[in-house]
C-alpha cells in the first residue's frame, strides 16, 4: 500500500472514535508496555491486523489499543479493516469478466 493510504486508512479509523476514546486512547500511548494477551492495531502496520501482545516492549505511538475504546467501537474498527481486506482481495472489475 501506499503512504498516502495507509494515512486515510489510519484517519478512517480515529474518526470512529467518540472524544472519551481519543482522550483514552493518548493516556494508553503513555504506557510503556501492554499486558500480555492485550489486543491491539498498529497504526503504522495495519495490513497485519489485529494483534495480541506478548508482554514485550510496543512502540505505543503508533498503537491502538482496544482497552482504549468500547467494544462498538472496536467492532467497527475491525469491521472497517475486514472490509477493506476483502476489496483488495477482489480481482479488479476488468479482471472477473474474462
Amino acid at each position: 500500500m501506499t503512504q498516502q493510504t495507509d494515512l486515510v486508512r489510519r484517519e478512517s479509523i480515529i474518526e470512529l472514535l467518540t472524544d472519551e476514546e481519543v482522550s483514552s486512547v493518548s493516556t494508553v500511548e503513555s504506557e510503556v508496555k501492554l499486558d500480555e494477551g492485550d489486543e491491539f492495531l498498529d497504526l503504522e502496520r495495519l495490513d497485519k491486523g489485529v494483534e495480541r501482545a506478548d508482554g514485550v516492549l510496543v512502540h505505543m505511538g503508533s498503537v491502538l489499543a482496544r482497552k482504549a475504546v468500547r467494544d462498538d467501537t472496536w467492532g467497527r474498527i475491525v469491521e472497517l479493516l475486514s472490509s477493506e481486506a476483502k476489496a483488495a482481495a477482489r480481482p479488479p472489475v476488468a479482471a472477473r469478466r474474462r
